[in-house]
C-alpha cells in the first residue's frame, strides 16, 4: 500500500534523503530535487528552499499533472513534471533523485554518458549510462528527452545540466546516483591515459547475469 501524502514518516524519508544529496557531495545549495510515489502522486521537494531549512511539512505532494494534493502548500521544484513523468511512464519506480553531481555533470556537459569501460556500469540496467540532448530545465521536451534516454536504465546523464537516478526505493536511487557519480569520476579519471577500452557486450551480459545469479543489487555497493 502506497503512503498518502499527509503520512509524516514518508515525508521524513524523503526529506533525509534530499538533505544526504548535500552531505554525500552529490549537489550544492539548493539544486537538484528528490521524490518518492504516495497515493494519487508523488511527494517532491519544495524550490528555493536550502535543504538544510527543510521540513517534513515543506515537502509538496502532487498528483501526476502536477496538481496540489495538499492546499497551502510551498511551490514545488521547477522540475516536478521530470519526476511526474517517470513515475507515470515507469510503474516500478518508486523514488527519483536528481542532482549536479560534479562529475557526472563535466561529461554531461560534454554531452557524454559512460561507455562500458567498468563491468559497474550495469548497476544503471545496461551496457552504458546514456547522455539525454540538452532541453531547457523543467519544460516537457526536458522530460521527454530524459525519458528518452532512461529507457531500459534506471540512471542517466542530462545534456549541460546533471543525472537522474531511479529506485523501488529512496535508498535504491540515492545510492544509484552515488554510484554513477563514481562511475563518472572514475571514468574521467581513466580518459587522463587516453579513452580507455570498453568491455564487449558479451563481457557486460556475463556481468549482469552473475548480479543477477549472486543477487546484487542497486542498494548495495556492487560485488566486490
Amino acid at each position: 500500500m502506497l503512503p498518502t501524502a499527509t503520512d509524516l514518516e514518508p515525508r521524513r524519508e524523503l526529506l533525509a534523503t534530499a538533505q544526504a544529496l548535500n552531505a554525500s557531495g552529490l549537489n550544492q545549495g539548493t539544486s537538484g530535487n528528490a521524490s518518492l510515489r504516495i497515493e494519487g502522486g508523488l511527494l517532491v521537494t519544495p524550490t528555493s528552499l536550502p535543504y538544510a531549512q527543510m521540513g517534513p511539512h515543506d515537502l509538496v505532494a502532487l498528483d501526476l499533472q502536477g496538481r496540489p494534493l495538499v492546499e497551502g502548500q510551498r511551490r514545488p521544484s521547477s522540475e516536478w513534471r521530470l519526476h511526474a513523468d517517470i513515475l507515470r511512464r515507469r510503474s516500478e519506480v518508486h523514488a527519483v533523485v536528481h542532482c549536479h553531481s560534479t562529475s557526472a555533470t563535466a561529461l554531461a556537459c560534454h554531452g557524454r554518458g559512460i561507455p562500458p569501460f567498468h563491468y559497474m556500469v550495469v548497476v544503471a540496467g545496461g551496457a552504458d549510462v546514456r547522455c539525454a540532448p540538452y532541453a531547457l530545465f523543467g519544460t516537457q521536451d526536458f522530460s521527454d528527452l530524459a525519458l528518452q534516454a532512461l529507457q531500459d536504465r534506471q540512471a542517466a546523464l542530462l545534456a549541460h545540466h546533471g543525472q537522474v537516478a531511479l529506485g523501488a526505493s529512496l535508498a535504491q536511487a540515492l545510492a544509484l546516483a552515488i554510484e554513477i557519480e563514481t562511475l563518472a569520476r572514475m571514468y574521467l579519471q581513466a580518459c587522463t591515459l587516453g579513452e580507455p577500452p570498453e568491455l564487449s557486450g558479451a563481457a557486460i551480459a556475463q556481468v549482469a547475469e552473475q548480479m543477477q545469479r549472486r543477487h546484487y543489487g542497486i542498494a548495495a555497493s556492487g560485488p566486490g
